[in-house]
């Protein structure tokens, strides 16, 4: 069967693997449906090693599946069914996953497509634990985006930066897969959203996705301009995932008792932060990393309900998974690429 394995840096080749064994008994055997890009998977692309880890890999860190077949222990689940595939190859055992915390496993094998085979193949054999069946009917390319952009979203948003009903909320990068998935997540609830996008053509495409107000920080100073239109309160939430680039604006940019959440780093690690005004003001800053299963649960059943819907870029098979991910890299998307499997 076919596999897209990363062997160096931008070196990805479709190679032909052996199909895998009958599943274990708590396991269950999954035909991949489709595949969602990450900036992780960028990063794997790049050849970035900030963790440990042995190529080749199989690549693909967000994916759905249909199971077709179980391992004997396994009741819960039926053939035929296709749900979501969790990120990571966390334990089960530790008081965090027992508690529903996987993304706090302390025993954690690695996530999927990056430290371990990931999910750019026909078939594989999967922890039936990980496994969040999807609502009967959901597309499967909608499913592919809850394990890491809706599920992060709704752990982000909900979990930890407590969003409410009629609050203020900054989404950083508004044409990005997470982006998108806050802009409709917190219109849903009924919040007033702004957003930074890059081009001309991206605020007018966040702005029909639901966003309130659409700054391109190319053209403007996006905490000039929010203070302007918030009469110099700033918001309740700031979305960051962006990191260096927009670090010091974000801070300007939350009223006082704000909350900043973030998840990502894409412009860089290193961040100063003024003490001051982070004590005067009593502002609060959240780490956020990947989501629960019952995030996940979660953001299925809004896709089901259409209180989101899937913001889709470009759908490619594998065969062209480069040119998906140099697209990625330039920021040339508004929402997800996805990769069909076929």
């Amino acid at each position: 069967m076919r596999a897209l394995r990363n062997f160096a840096e931008r070196d990805l080749r479709i190679v032909e693997i052996d199909p895998p064994a009958p599943p274990a008994d708590d396991e269950i055997q999954l035909r991949i449906c489709a595949i969602a890009l990450n900036h992780i998977d960028v990063w794997g692309w790049r050849g970035m090693a900030f963790a440990k880890r042995e190529l080749p890999v199989t690549v693909g860190a967000e994916a759905s599946g249909e199971i077709i077949a179980l391992g004997k222990n396994v009741k819960h689940l039926k053939v035929g069914q296709v749900g979501a595939l969790y990120g990571a190859n966390t334990c089960g055992k530790c008081k965090p996953c027992l508690e529903g915390r996987d993304n706090f496993c302390e025993n954690v094998g690695g996530v999927f497509g990056f430290h371990i085979d990931g999910f750019a193949q026909e078939r594989m054999n999967f922890p039936a634990r990980l496994f969040v069946p999807a609502p009967e009917g959901l597309d499967p390319v909608a499913v592919a985006l809850t394990p890491i952009t809706y599920g992060t979203v709704e752990h982000m948003l909900f979990d930890n930066a407590k969003l409410q009903p009629g609050e203020s909320i900054l989404v950083h990068a508004g044409g990005s897969g997470i982006g998108t998935a806050a802009i409709q997540m917190a219109k849903a609830i009924g919040c007033t959203v702004y957003t930074t996008v890059g081009t001309d053509a991206k605020a007018q495409q966040a702005l029909a996705l639901g966003a309130d107000h659409a700054i391109n920080y190319k053209t403007d100073r996006f905490e000039g301009r929010l203070r302007k239109l918030t009469k110099k309160q700033g918001v309740d939430v700031v979305f960051e995932h962006v990191g260096v680039d927009t670090w010091e604006g974000s801070m300007f940019s939350m009223k006082i008792g704000g909350r900043l959440v973030t998840c990502g780093s894409t412009s860089g690690i290193k961040a100063e932060i003024n003490l001051f005004q982070l004590f005067q003001r009593q502002l609060r800053l959240i780490g956020s990393f990947g989501c629960t299963l019952r995030n996940i649960e979660t953001s299925l059943q809004k896709l089901a309900r259409g209180e989101v819907k899937p913001v889709i870029d470009l759908e490619i098979p594998l065969d062209q998974i480069s040119q998906g991910l140099e697209r990625l890299e330039n920021r040339q998307v508004f929402g997800k690429i996805v990769v069909s499997m076929g």
